[in-house]
């Protein structure tokens, strides 16, 4: 729809221009390019689009590969070129590929002094500092090289709606660089001055081109702002206001597609304010009737809402029973101040038979009570039953917040006394229920989250009241701090994807923060960045030691960002099938060693400006299990030699969901440009909680869980610390472990104790359970048992995944 809104507002400005204009546009058109392009639809439902070619790996220069059309052989990588970036990805991952249609770009040329003599710049190196483009187009980059700083002064030469093309201008000491930016990158208050230094304002040609430019990038306010600041210079593009009326009618179904994104996202205040104070004016009949239809749904459900509180207290009042009535109590309070959006579903039930006189009001009553506490279609008709599922769920709380072995155990005894505490029934509540830890905020630490001395330069960040630190002890006992950025409109009962972010050097969790949510703006009380606008909660542990340089692969660093992600699951609702965990420069570097160490936890990892070490090489098989999405610079040194033996076993096996994109012209860099991809592709992710097969190598001793199958005491033969690291004899372990036909549950392994966890995606408690662990065996029936499930949910934090039992077999 949006292509189709942008042709048709772009045909019709170069119909509607007087003979003059439209000589001096039809020229203007001649020069726009067209790039053949071809469309990739990958087996994780991600597209590609650019120009294509094949490989046979990393490594290989993309500029010497040949085409797609139809060979076949030993390239097994493909790789799109959208002109800013080359995407790659396995021969294997490819679903579908079509020819895309060719597309008209509005490309404005920008005049500079482009370097052509001088030493052309081989890689960038660490950037000490960019300023911002003047309004020339021009900026200053200083980068570390091996001589010492150097500064490069850079032109904006091209701009097109999908990136802006920089090169080094002539100076006294040339040197030849050619980079690209996202053009989403730059505001429109600093592209406009930008293209109106370099254009001829006079010229409604070159007005228009901007228009043209800003339709095609969908910033239809400044492009509607543009065309009629140019009919009003120039009169005889009188006829033009008609497409000030399209570019609003673009501009609202805008609107509508960030409303129903927002919606999507679980921000319904928002929403419901933008929906009731939508523009009317100049828009068409089927949007308005759209953006009616919404906010009518949100009047609907408050409707709801008061129907299914009037009821409850109405067949409240019809139970003869006063000791009955007085129990419900607490249980109404609850429902009257919880129910919402996000959790009226769970009175579906209760809604659709309240007014059902079959049933008697304690039948009712029992649907509305259960379908609170354990969820939309899991209820009861017994209120006995339905009133203890409220004393049970309490007591799971307890158990969850209680830091007492003692106490915990009291508790479970007291438990197995209710009717409703069954582990079915429990594993529902804590589904149902909300995070059992508090989010009291710790005060701010007094010096940066990583050990580094407050700057004095640094103003006190502004409140943002979905901004949350703390403190926790990490391994071995010593404290680390971690932040979490919440969503806008966050709601406890609604479950939120999460990203777990790491900094690199001389980086800061507040950093990582602003990177994904975007800066406080105190004035609007948001932030606006992808994070927020998508609803996801970010948590930044403090990962590194103070003045740390690059990444040790040790336990403490491990068990930081472990640790801030158990807590964060206790204390706010995160959806844990849907956790990314992604980081940037030695942030990157520990985000690919973790993940391939701990693959059970995450839906995909996203290393950014990452370099594979260590553990990476040996844990490489543990890649099928994990979607990988990478993200770097073709001049960054040699990074991409000391990743290409790693990437080109990811992309040239069957079974591995990786891409790896790479940035023209550019270095070691944040590559904020990404976001936008990185959400697109984090959209089709999950992760798959019970894999009926795994086969993984270990080599650390905390690297020792992965999804069902937990190992413990494993040989010294098998084990390298990375202070012994490189070991001439070291050998890593492989796990193997099948889930079989039949209640069959197969684990081979050298550790010399091995747990399996069992749930219902499993195995069938009903029947026999034949268990082989490295030549043991055993053949008997399996209970569920609530205390495990319970320590498991305690210290795992995963409400949603609990464990129902487990078996250990040692050696």
């Amino acid at each position: 729809m949006k292509k189709q809104t942008t042709a048709l507002l772009q045909t019709s400005i170069f119909r509607s221009h007087p003979r003059k204009v439209f000589v001096v546009a039809s020229l203007a058109l001649a020069m726009i390019s067209t790039l053949p392009a071809a469309i990739y639809t990958l087996k994780n439902n991600v597209q590609v689009e650019g120009s294509p070619g094949k490989i046979g790996g990393i490594g290989e220069t993309p500029l010497a590969a040949s085409n797609t059309g139809g060979e076949v052989g030993t390239k097994l990588v493909h790789f799109a070129d959208d002109g800013m970036r080359r995407t790659f990805f396995s021969q294997y991952q490819v679903l579908n590929f079509v020819n895309s249609p060719p597309e008209n770009l509005e490309r404005i040329a920008l005049n500079q002094r482009v370097a052509t003599i001088g030493k052309r710049l081989a890689a960038v190196g660490p950037i000490l500092n960019i300023t911002p483009l003047d309004e020339f187009g021009r900026r200053l980059v200083s980068m570390q090289s091996a001589r010492g700083p150097l500064h490069i002064v850079q032109g904006l030469t091209e701009v097109n709606p999908r990136y802006a093309t920089l090169e080094s201008v002539v100076t006294n000491n040339s040197i030849i660089w050619k980079t690209r930016i996202a053009t989403s990158s730059m505001p429109t208050s600093v592209l406009g001055r930008i293209l109106k230094n370099h254009l001829d304002m006079n010229n409604p040609d070159d007005r228009l081109k901007i228009v043209r430019l800003y339709m095609q990038c969908e910033r239809y306010q400044d492009a509607m702002f543009e065309l009629q600041s140019a009919i009003e210079q120039f009169p005889e593009l009188a006829n033009l206001k008609q497409q000030i009326v399209q570019l609003r009618q673009a501009l609202a179904e805008r609107l509508i597609s960030e409303i129903e994104s927002r919606q999507t996202a679980g921000q319904h205040a928002r929403v419901y304010k933008w929906l009731s104070n939508f523009p009317s004016e100049g828009v068409a009949v089927e949007t308005l009737l759209r953006a009616r239809d919404l906010l009518k749904d949100y009047d609907d459900q408050a409707a709801m809402r008061n129907k299914i509180l009037l009821d409850f207290d109405r067949l409240l009042e019809e139970l003869e029973d006063a000791p009955t009535r007085q129990s419900i109590q607490p249980i109404r309070e609850e429902i009257r101040g919880q129910l919402n959006i996000n959790t009226i579903a769970r009175l579906a039930d209760f809604n659709r038979l309240a007014d059902d006189t079959d049933l008697g009001p304690d039948s009712r009553l029992a649907l509305a009570i259960s379908g609170w506490l354990m969820g939309q279609g899991e209820v009861t008709e017994n209120l006995a039953v339905a009133i203890s599922l409220f004393d049970v769920r309490n007591e799971v709380r307890n158990y969850l917040q209680s830091t007492n072995v003692v106490e915990r155990q009291k508790i479970l005894e007291r438990l197995k006394e209710l009717e409703g505490s069954t582990p079915a029934n429990v594993a529902k509540l804590l589904a149902a229920m909300k995070p059992t830890l508090a989010t009291v905020t710790n005060d701010p630490p007094k010096e940066s989250e990583d050990g580094e001395p407050l700057k004095d330069d640094e103003p006190d960040q502004p409140q943002d009241p979905l901004h949350h630190i703390f403190e926790i002890a990490g391994p071995g006992g010593a404290p680390f701090a971690f932040h979490v950025q919440l969503p806008p409109d966050y709601d406890p009962y609604r479950k939120y994807p999460c990203i777990v972010s790491l900094h690199g050097a001389g980086g800061s969790p507040r950093q990582q923060i602003d990177w994904w949510a975007g800066t406080y703006n105190k004035q609007t009380d948001l932030r606006l960045g992808q994070a927020s606008r998508h609803g996801y909660i970010v948590i930044a542990p403090a990962w590194t030691k103070p003045y740390q340089n690059k990444y040790e692969y040790s336990a403490q660093e491990h068990g930081k960002v472990l640790y801030a992600l158990q807590n964060s699951f206790k204390r706010f609702s995160i959806d844990t099938d849907r956790v990314f965990l992604s980081g940037h420069s030695i942030g990157g570097d520990a985000v690919w060693d973790i993940a391939l160490a701990h693959p059970d936890l995450w839906a995909g990892v996203l290393p950014i400006a990452a370099t594979a070490g260590k553990y990476v090489g040996r844990y490489w098989q543990n890649a099928k299990h994990i979607s990988f999405y990478f993200v770097g610079g073709e001049m960054d040194g040699n990074r991409v030699a000391l990743n290409m033996q790693d990437f080109n076993r990811y992309l040239t096996r069957f079974g591995y969901d990786t891409m790896i994109v790479e940035y023209k012209g550019r270095g070691h860099d944040h590559f904020q440009d990404d976001i936008h991809f990185m959400f697109d592709w984090m959209r089709t992710h999950r992760r798959s909680f019970s894999p009926k097969t795994i086969k993984c190598t270990t080599m650390r001793p905390w690297d020792n869980f992965f999804w069902w199958v937990e190992l413990d005491g494993m040989p010294s033969t098998f084990i390298t610390l990375p202070l012994q690291w490189p070991r001439k004899e070291a050998r890593d372990a492989l796990l193997e472990a099948e889930i079989g036909i039949n209640n069959r549950i197969r684990v081979k392994s050298p550790a010399k104790i091995i747990t399996v966890y069992l749930n219902p995606d499993i195995i069938d408690f009903q029947e026999n359970v034949s268990l082989n662990l490295s030549g043991k065996t055993q053949n008997e029936p399996i209970v569920p048992n609530l205390e495990v499930m319970l320590e498991d949910v305690r210290t795992r934090g995963d409400r949603f995944n609990p464990f129902w039992a487990k078996v250990t077999m040692s050696r």
